[in-house]
């Protein structure tokens, strides 16, 4: 008589093997977290907008006094980023950077388990279903998205970035629960991408013409009110800008963003379309090698 088994029958082992090949190498980490520390202690730190609008005022023969030009400097950058801090700005987009390269680097992982010692072949004998192999690989790449992004708030806060005075833990729920579903739908897109893919090239160059495009084209580094009108509506389909509003919102007090709910929705939607666009293609696609 055959067993039922759960629908999440070997999932968790699946998950944990991939994340054993990620927390048995730690250099594997460092070199992750290089990119997003860089741009925050380099960039961010040098882009200093408040002195170079003071800069710009201190104009010979007109004797302004500091305390004008510094509260004038304070309502520019308030009203183009929402906050009088361009670091703490840009360290909320380097959470969002992080999670994205992780989660575009899930199907690198299928593609090696394809082609080095019949590994997929092997799990596509065993009872486990298909879906949870994918979702295995989502699952690891959300998991090491929220560590690594945790990481990286650590430092901006070493580094100066302002929180909101008024943060809760519900708040930090919050923010991590954007990154999340940001990681579960781009994770799976590119493990739905690398199905029938046995090239980790192409995956390699899937991934490097996507990295900074995403980046760019959302209000990681400067609002979308600020972008030309050809890239604004990129922007406002693309991800991670409601990552980053709601993280704004919740993490740095920033007011004036679009609704925290219409925010959530998109990315619920984002998330839940391109994991079970996943699922249903792994049945298809998935067959012993």
């Amino acid at each position: 008589m055959a067993t039922r088994l759960h629908p999440l029958h070997g999932l968790w082992a699946l998950t944990n093997r991939e994340l054993a090949k990620w927390y048995k190498v730690p250099v594997i980490l460092i070199i992750s977290l290089i990119q997003p520390i860089v741009w925050l202690a380099f960039f961010g730190k040098s882009m200093n907008f408040a002195a170079m609008f003071t800069s710009g005022l201190n104009i010979p023969g007109l004797n302004i006094p500091k305390q004008v030009i510094d509260e004038i400097a304070s309502e520019v950058l308030k009203a183009n980023f929402g906050t009088t801090d361009y670091f703490s700005f840009l360290a909320v987009g380097m959470l969002s950077f992080i999670t994205l390269f992780t989660s575009l680097q899930s199907g690198m992982s299928i593609v090696w388990d394809r082609r080095l010692g019949g590994v997929l072949s092997k799990l596509l004998t065993t009872p486990v279903p298909r879906g949870n192999i994918i979702m295995a690989k989502v699952l690891n790449s959300m998991i090491r998205s929220l560590v690594q992004s945790t990481i990286v708030l650590i430092i901006a806060i070493l580094l100066g970035m302002r929180l909101n005075p008024s943060l809760n833990p519900l708040d930090i729920l919050g923010a991590y629960a954007a990154l999340a579903l940001m990681s579960m739908g781009f994770a799976s897109l590119f493990v739905t991408l690398a199905l029938r893919s046995t090239s980790w090239e192409s995956q390699m160059a899937i991934m490097n013409l996507l990295n900074m495009p995403l980046m760019f084209a959302s209000n990681s580094f400067y609002p979308v009110k600020s972008m030309p009108w050809w890239l604004k509506p990129v922007a406002i389909v693309n991800p991670l800008t409601y990552v980053n509003d709601i993280n704004r919102q919740l993490l740095l007090g920033i007011t004036g963003g679009q609704s925290l709910l219409l925010d959530y929705a998109y990315l619920i939607a984002f998330a839940v379309i391109f994991s079970v666009i996943g699922i249903v293609l792994s049945w298809r696609y998935l067959s012993e090698a």
